[in-house]
């Protein structure tokens, strides 16, 4: 029944699993750590559960801790929310709502993933930051941040309070001018073979894995240059000084944007897209209608 559940035991737990134990969770509070502890202690019985493994000082959530803190988020979130609206005089506030997001990433691609966020009815204050994946990583744990977008699955070595969300792949298409397109086309993507490409730099994971490609086919296009931004690529590809890549995803708005037309689609290169935040389950609107809008139109037949 609801009525056993405690609110004021679940908000001490929330700010230790937030903060990252009890003395910080205990500062948050402005109460004595005892007091926390004995809490946590009653949310425990309560709920049935151990909801922290404790072990050489450190407090880290157990499986069922991790469900309950995810829930218990949400409802402090809206919480924040039923006041922002009341003190507002009843109109809806802006809600904002801040994204990492890996720099190595088509523009575009970020642009349409987080179109559900801002737009509609449910629309918040999007602000985004750009940077590399351990940083964003690091703000993402320190609350700074609300979602980070990247282009890796997690590794063995990956944060336990982070969880990634698969939002889907996209094979890669080369891109160029009209007078590109009608002399590669043909024989694609043998065509490549000594011809003039724009590439990401070094390092990125689309570039380590275009030179695998390479490796194995034996086609070894001409280097012209490297590029840390692909939308930067874009504007030289553009400007007809080599041919690009970028996910068939948004082959349409690649070609309307940077005047361009596509030569062909390499199947066997693919761009994964992830979605990183703090929930095992996905439950913030915006975050659930990003992940819809990937899985369902973006990365469907791409």
């Amino acid at each position: 029944m609801l009525s056993a559940l405690n609110f004021n035991h679940l908000l001490y737990f929330w700010a230790v699993a937030k903060e990252g134990g009890v003395t910080a969770g205990s500062k948050r509070l402005h109460v004595s750590q005892p007091t926390v502890s004995t809490q946590i202690r009653k949310l425990e019985t309560t709920l049935g559960a151990k909801l922290f493994d404790r072990a050489g000082g450190r407090m880290t959530l157990t499986d069922v801790g991790q469900v309950v803190f995810d829930y218990a988020d949400e409802i402090f979130r809206r919480g924040e929310e039923i006041v922002e609206l009341v003190r507002g005089g009843g109109d809806s506030p802006a809600r904002g709502f801040r994204v990492g997001v890996v720099d190595a990433l088509p523009k575009l691609v970020v642009c349409r993933l987080l179109e559900p966020a801002f737009t509609g009815r449910d629309a918040y204050e999007l602000v985004c930051v750009e940077g590399k994946t351990n940083e964003l990583l690091d703000r993402l744990d320190r609350h700074e941040l609300d979602l980070v977008l990247v282009d890796a699955a997690p590794t063995s070595d990956a944060r336990r309070d982070t969880w990634f969300h698969r939002l889907g792949s996209s094979t890669m298409s080369v891109f160029g001018t009209e007078a590109l397109r009608d002399r590669y086309r043909r024989g694609f993507p043998g065509s490549l073979d000594g011809a003039p490409m724009l590439l990401p730099t070094r390092g990125t994971r689309l570039r380590e894995r275009f030179e695998v490609w390479s490796e194995e086919t034996g086609i070894r296009p001409r280097r012209l240059a490297e590029f840390e931004d692909s939308a930067l690529m874009g504007v030289f590809g553009q400007a007809s000084r080599g041919l690009f890549m970028a996910p068939t995803a948004i082959g349409r708005e690649v070609q309307r944007q940077y005047r361009v037309k596509r030569v062909g689609r390499l199947d066997a290169l693919r761009e994964d897209f992830y979605a990183v935040n703090a929930e095992r389950r996905l439950r913030h609107p915006a975050v659930v209608a990003i992940a819809t809008q990937a899985r369902e139109r973006l990365f469907r037949d791409a």
